[in-house]
């Protein structure tokens, strides 16, 4: 039997980390795409030998992991590379996220997705999809604060991705985190609820 999966996502600098924690703490499962991602890209990860191949020693680091900031701005600079790095990677997460997901022993899983709207092959995968919304502005100072980056770094990372008003158009389910951690955890109760409700409906 497949488990209830709902997809997250959100832009950057939303919050979608903070309000999957907060959904494990009520008692539902995480697979954390990003997370599998630097599995995949660690020391012996199973993504490295490909990498290696396609773009060279140049984006290993001193301990065998993937050099994250020499790749990102190889593919930032190059549409081939970025196209070929995404090749290799997303089969690999999929397919790993898929595992995780089946393995999960929890009422329904969090399938956390910085890309889900980019890559429909995630949307199909899910029962439902719950967007991280907060106003771009706020995206903004949040990444800055955390990351040190500029306005216009952060910016220029949020062109890349689709517009809060598309993200918007798939959602199931809406989190406005904007307010405090308090009134995000309220909202993560009520839809914990609805959650277990529609995974006992599907079983």
């Amino acid at each position: 039997m497949s488990a209830y999966i709902v997809g997250l996502t959100g832009g950057i600098g939303s919050g979608k980390s903070t309000v999957a924690d907060a959904f494990v703490d009520a008692g539902a499962g995480l697979v954390d795409t990003d997370a599998i991602a630097h599995r995949l890209t660690a020391p012996g990860g199973g993504a490295m030998p490909a990498l290696l191949a396609a773009f060279g020693p140049g984006i290993v680091d001193a301990h065998g992991a993937l050099a994250r900031t020499a790749m990102r701005q190889r593919v930032f600079a190059d549409v081939t590379a970025r196209a070929q790095l995404e090749a290799i990677l997303h089969p690999l997460i999929r397919q790993q996220a898929d595992a995780d997901c089946l393995a999960s022993t929890a009422p329904y899983v969090i399938l956390a997705v910085p890309l889900l709207v980019e890559t429909g092959a995630y949307r199909a995968r899910c029962d439902r999809i719950l967007v991280i919304d907060c106003p771009e502005s706020l995206q903004i100072r949040r990444v800055m604060a955390r990351s040190g980056l500029s306005a216009d770094e952060v910016a220029a990372i949020m062109a890349t991705q689709v517009s809060r008003a598309e993200r918007l158009a798939v959602a199931d389910e809406v989190l406005l985190n904007e307010g405090g951690l308090d009134k995000m955890r309220d909202q993560v109760r009520c839809m914990h609820q609805e959650y277990l409700r529609r995974a006992r409906e599907k079983t």
